[in-house]
């Protein structure tokens, strides 16, 4: 049996008329396209359903609508209840150190707004997100903004962070120039480079800038994480590539190089299609606190 005949059948036999069903049922349908479609339910099931005038089920009509009503009575329930639901819950993508570092109290200011706040939160890398958000295994992410979106991928920009290197503390170069040497009008960087896989952004930005520039400056050292590269320059392995975060004081007993010049690493809120409310509310907010991170002293 076609569904969409059981539930025309449902509306016509609850409104005891086609003609009182088409007028109250909850969407748009023609009088003769709910006739003809009775018809071919009646047809596929060998029996008469209903008299038309005056109406009245039949026997078969009788029985058919006692299997149907409990489950189409009921579907305004269940889509109120899973909507309500839905409402409340929030999924987030985003990198293990934007979910450990950026977001709690950004998420603990919401649900002290909405006690009932429902979150999953899940740990993906920036190069996964697309694939997350098509999925529709996420609400939106927080993520690098790459220059080409995938097709129905809409981005919210956050904040620009401006790329640097990291030395220790202790390294005698103040300055981008001072890690390069002049060889008979070659110039070579003169100390070896921590950074990220080839396919993270911060790694393509700084390469693209460096190319341009005329120096080849291949990472000798590469880590899967921010974190680690700080751990490696610290132990002296060489200049790390990182990012400056606004509000966020330099690491600890390591010197940090400003890379004028150079293009920043765009983050933002990566979504699909348009938000529910309740993600609405959430990129709303990192905007603001973003707005409020780039005006805050580095430290504080």
């Amino acid at each position: 049996m076609n569904v969409h005949h059981l539930e025309l059948f449902y509306y016509v036999a609850k409104y005891e008329g086609i003609t009182s069903a088409v007028r109250k049922m909850p969407y748009g349908i023609q009088q003769p396209a709910v006739s003809g479609q009775l018809l071919q339910l009646e047809k596929s099931l060998g029996v008469k359903l209903f008299n038309r005038r005056p109406f009245s089920l039949t026997t078969a009509g009788d029985d058919l609508y006692d299997h149907v009503y409990p489950f189409f009575s009921r579907l305004g329930d269940v889509e109120e209840r899973l909507k309500g639901e839905e409402s409340k819950h929030l999924r987030i993508a985003a990198s293990a150190s934007v979910l450990r570092h950026h977001l709690p109290e950004l998420l603990a200011e919401m649900r002290n707004a909405a006690p009932d706040l429902r979150l999953t939160l899940r740990d993906v890398e920036p190069s996964d997100v697309q694939d997350v958000l098509t999925r529709q295994q996420a609400d939106l992410a927080v993520s690098v903004i790459h220059s080409r979106l995938g097709s129905g991928i809409n981005a919210g920009e956050l904040m620009r962070l401006p790329l640097a290197l990291l030395l220790p503390e202790d390294h005698p170069a103040n300055g981008f120039n001072a890690l390069l040497d002049d060889d008979e009008g070659v110039i070579t960087p003169n100390t070896p480079l921590v950074g990220l896989p080839a396919h993270e952004e911060v790694s393509q930005l700084f390469q693209k800038e460096t190319e341009r520039r005329g120096l080849n400056w291949p990472v000798a050292v590469e880590v899967d994480s921010l974190d680690a590269v700080q751990q490696f320059v610290r132990c002296g392995f060489g200049a790390g590539i990182t990012v400056k975060i606004p509000g966020v004081a330099g690491p600890k007993g390591l010197k940090v190089i400003d890379l004028d010049g150079f293009p920043p690493l765009v983050i933002g809120v990566v979504y699909q299609g348009t938000l529910k409310p309740i993600a609405r509310q959430f990129l709303e907010a990192a905007i603001t606190r973003a707005q409020e991170l780039t005006k805050k002293p580095a430290g504080r």
